[in-house]
């Protein structure tokens, strides 16, 4: 084990992550149905979640925490993207007050990300509203619970079905106290900072909205219409509308109720956004995993099955919505069945992702509880404790800029055995990702047609120059 993780490191190369041209910002934007890069490239994103949800909701500059080095392990592994953890409570802990030395503490890592070639979405994240109600995201002036008391020592996610967690995101819909403005201007000190940042990658308007009392009737195929149009979208339409007066295009994920998780319908977009950058940030958990996986149950039957419903249900709220879409949670788990049918589902929907999470951090809203299991490495202070079977699952070969329209892609995790169609676009260069340490250790043969080979052999970054002329653009790269 330690020998193979000091090879992975012995591996790393300096081509791993592209650089832009000098004094060049590289932001995100939405194009249709996709997201593209400065250069008008179609990017796929491949990352982590790393969210501190332990006050004071920012990772320490420690080897438990995030430093220079987990950066570097990031940008060597082939994530172009994190998901980071920018918690209300932090940015307003004290009602109409914007935090400025919390905000630095995050930039710390920001910067650390963007100087490696990786986006950084910024990310408003709740689990339960608040530490009161066992979870934690919303600062403790904000709780509105009517005099409702809680019920201490419910597990998550049990918590969100108990009256006083109703009660308080119901105030929180229904803008008690103006509670709307409050999130919108923190919104808003947020972009502020960051409106211009290189590596730029969006925001995620709040994690998981639960629909409050209204929750029961969300669970059905058809969703509930009425919560999402009257309640969760005037919501994210407000703050959206914070952010556009300091950030006019960078993209503004919409994420739809709880409830989509497990199939419901999302009703976001029915008002029309009239906004060219809008994302869909969605989750792929299997229902049947929120209770099993803190067990240690692994290939649980029907998961498969169940994130296909999960599939159609987003990919409806994509139309409705005329958004571009990532897959920003998934796995918590180490569960490598559901791991392989995630990330298999997603290239199959030409679809980028966020696994959740880069390390354990003590979290105490999550599926796996305290058994340690959503993280990537075994010990969070230790980057050579890393979990080498999953690792294997999620660092793939894939395009993470492609010089035209993505149309089918394969990645076999067993063999490395890597397939991609595109149909060519433009001048700029296309460029693979390889993990030549882990799947392809003597080397890799690559065939394509449309397009000539423009790296060197047995590169970690395989760039593609499209054939002038050409209709379409297949490559292939197999182990040898």
């Amino acid at each position: 084990m330690l020998v193979a993780v000091w090879l992975l490191g012995a591996c790393a190369r300096s081509d791993q992550a592209p650089a832009t041209g000098s004094g060049t910002v590289s932001q995100l934007r939405q194009s249709g149905r996709w997201i593209v890069d400065e250069q008008n490239r179609t990017v796929l994103l491949h990352g982590v979640n790393a969210v501190w949800k332990l006050k004071p909701y920012a990772p320490p500059d420690s080897a438990a925490g995030f430093t220079a080095a987990d950066a570097d392990w990031l940008r060597d592994h082939g994530f172009n993207s994190v998901r980071l953890g920018v918690l209300f409570a932090g940015v307003m802990p004290q009602q109409g007050k914007i935090d400025t030395a919390y905000l630095d503490q995050i930039d710390r890592v920001v910067q650390l990300l963007a100087s490696r070639g990786i986006y950084v979405l910024f990310d408003f994240h709740q689990d339960i509203y608040n530490e009161k109600l066992g979870g934690e995201g919303f600062p403790d002036w904000a709780v509105v619970d009517d005099g409702v008391p809680v019920i201490p020592g419910v597990p998550f996610p049990a918590g969100y079905f108990l009256p006083a967690a109703g009660v308080v995101f119901d105030n929180f819909w229904n803008n008690t106290g103006n509670l709307w403005d409050h999130y919108r201007d923190a919104w808003t000190a947020v972009a502020q900072r960051w409106h211009a940042q290189d590596h730029h990658g969006g925001y995620d308007l709040m994690n998981e909205p639960f629909p409050g009392t209204q929750w029961a009737t969300c669970a059905n195929p058809v969703g509930c219409p009425l919560f999402d149009t009257q309640k969760l979208q005037p919501m994210m339409d407000h703050a959206r509308a914070g952010i556009r007066g300091v950030d006019k295009d960078n993209i503004v994920f919409y994420e739809p109720n709880f409830l989509l998780n497990g199939g419901a319908d999302s009703w976001l977009g029915t008002t029309p956004f009239n906004d060219a950058n809008i994302g869909l940030s969605w989750h792929k958990y299997c229902v049947l995993g929120l209770a099993l996986h803190s067990q240690g149950f692994t290939n649980i039957p029907l998961c498969p099955q169940l994130h296909q419903v999960v599939n159609i249900a987003a990919q409806n709220a994509m139309t409705k919505m005329g958004s571009t879409s990532l897959i920003t949670e998934f796995g918590a788990s180490d569960d490598l069945p559901d791991l392989t049918d995630v990330t298999t589902q997603a290239d199959t929907l030409l679809t980028g992702w966020q696994y959740w999470s880069y390390k354990n951090w003590g979290d105490p809203t999550t599926e796996s509880q305290t058994s340690g299991g959503q993280g990537l490495f075994a010990k969070d202070d230790d980057l050579s404790t890393v979990k080498l079977d999953k690792l294997k699952i999620l660092e793939r070969t894939y395009p993470r800029a492609t010089a035209g329209t993505p149309e089918a892609l394969s990645f076999d995790p067993a063999s490395g055995a890597f397939s991609y169609r595109y149909i060519p676009a433009g001048s700029g260069e296309t460029d693979i990702y390889v993990p030549v340490a882990l799947h392809y250790p003597n080397g890799y043969a690559v065939t394509v047609s449309g397009a000539s080979v423009t790296s060197a052999p047995n590169a970690t970054r395989l760039t593609l120059r499209n054939t002038p002329g050409a209709t379409e653009v297949r490559v292939n790269v197999q182990g040898r």
